[in-house]
């Protein structure tokens, strides 16, 4: 196998477990808050029990970094997928929500394995120049798998078990193939092995350097789960069906997956600091006019069609400009910190958007979305002209010492 060939073949299973994962959770969100939804769990409950798969990201990032330095890209991998496979088999064993809150938290744990190293595999493996576009074909895969997920609800007409069944023999499918590829392992920093005071100013300097990008990962996670748990109970209570449902989340998907890479493109030509906020602030009208449409279904396809094309692509674009502005040996940290900020947004954007459901049932779903988005333009903005003020202050203080 000549090294050319197996670099492909090895993005290539990375790409594919990239979306059959995203497969298995654009499935697993809405069919257990509408399993939960037609059993009658109060709305707050079904939100609550969400935060259970984004829970499990957020307690292991922090701790991800050094095991996949001593086991590699290639055992983080494997070990997460069979997680999530094994824990999709066990979901129709039992219907309780305290078991289905523990496998939810089992699949988090995997989740995150598989996201980090696959994220830091493809980044760190990548040659400069194909970077951004190994990047855009991540997120592409990401969303395409997200996309499919929920169309899977729709065996539910064959059993409760069925979809569940049908997402753990997807997983099989790479999950052997991953055996092949052989282990890798990230570059050390020596100084990170200093002190445990001195991994605290690492994580510190490496939030202050790229915190826009931060928020606008926790704006992707919080929109990314309102969609895939709110959407649900809020069509369920508006009278939409489950073909409506399962129709109409992943069209927002769709909308991402014909701009990514176009938006990719564009954001290496003009740069992020232009494009973040501009995107960031067209997607939050998008959401507002979901708002003012959320009675009809074909006025919320435009609207969540839209909506994607325009900030679809938001995670992945954000996840490029963290890997450019930060040190080689500094990328995985810098992906503990985009995948900690979004599992907390993940885990506070269902919170949200369920208690809106009651108080404001015509469209505050879509309103605190919208919010959110606002939230990531304008941090953008601030962002960008506190780097340019240090830049120029910079550049003064270089002159003067100069002359």
């Amino acid at each position: 196998m000549t090294s050319r060939f197996y670099d492909s073949f090895r993005l290539s299973l990375l790409i594919g477990s990239v979306f059959i994962c995203g497969t298995a959770e654009g499935m697993l969100l809405p069919l257990i808050a509408s399993l939960l939804e037609k059993e009658g769990v109060p709305v707050i409950i079904n939100g609550a029990g969400t935060t259970a798969l984004y829970l499990g990201m957020l307690l292991t990032l922090p701790f991800m970094e050094k095991p996949m330095q001593k086991l590699g890209y290639k055992t983080f991998l494997f070990t997460g997928l069979m997680m999530i496979t094994v824990s999709l088999c066990l979901f129709p064993l039992w219907f309780n929500l305290g078991f289905w809150f523990l496998l939810r938290l089992v699949v988090g744990i995997g989740d995150s394995m598989l996201h980090f190293a696959a994220q830091t595999w493809i980044t760190i493996g990548s040659p400069y120049k194909k970077r951004g576009r190994n990047i855009a074909i991540y997120g592409l895969s990401f969303g395409l798998g997200f996309a499919a997920g929920p169309l899977l609800v729709r065996l539910l007409v064959f059993g409760t078990a069925v979809p569940f069944i049908t997402g753990a023999l997807l997983c099989l499918i790479f999950l052997f193939p991953l055996l092949l590829l052989k282990n890798e392992y990230p570059e050390k920093n020596v100084q990170q092995e200093i002190s445990l005071v001195n991994g605290f100013v690492r994580y510190g300097r490496a939030t202050a350097a790229v915190w826009s990008g931060l928020v606008a990962t926790f704006g992707y996670g919080f929109m990314e789960a309102s969609l895939n748990n709110s959407f649900p109970v809020f069509a369920l209570r508006s009278g939409f069906g489950l073909d409506d449902i399962s129709s109409l989340l992943p069209v927002f998907i769709a909308g991402g997956l014909l701009t990514q890479l176009p938006i990719g493109m564009i954001g290496d030509r003009i740069g992020w600091k232009i494009l973040l906020p501009l995107l960031s602030l067209s997607g939050a009208a998008a959401f507002a006019f979901s708002g003012v449409m959320s009675g009809s279904y074909y006025g919320l396809f435009i609207t969540f069609m839209a909506a994607g094309m325009l900030i679809g692509s938001l995670y992945s674009l954000s996840m490029s400009y963290v890997s450019a502005i930060l040190d080689r040996p500094l990328i995985p940290l810098g992906n503990i910190l985009m995948s900690i900020c979004y599992s907390i947004g993940a885990m506070a954007g269902p919170v949200v958007s369920n208690s809106l459901i009651v108080p404001v049932p015509k469209g505050g779903l879509f309103y605190s979305i919208s919010a959110m988005l606002l939230i990531v333009s304008a941090s953008s903005v601030i962002h960008q002209k506190i780097r340019t003020r240090k830049n120029r202050l910079s550049v003064k203080q270089n002159l003067g010492s100069a002359q």
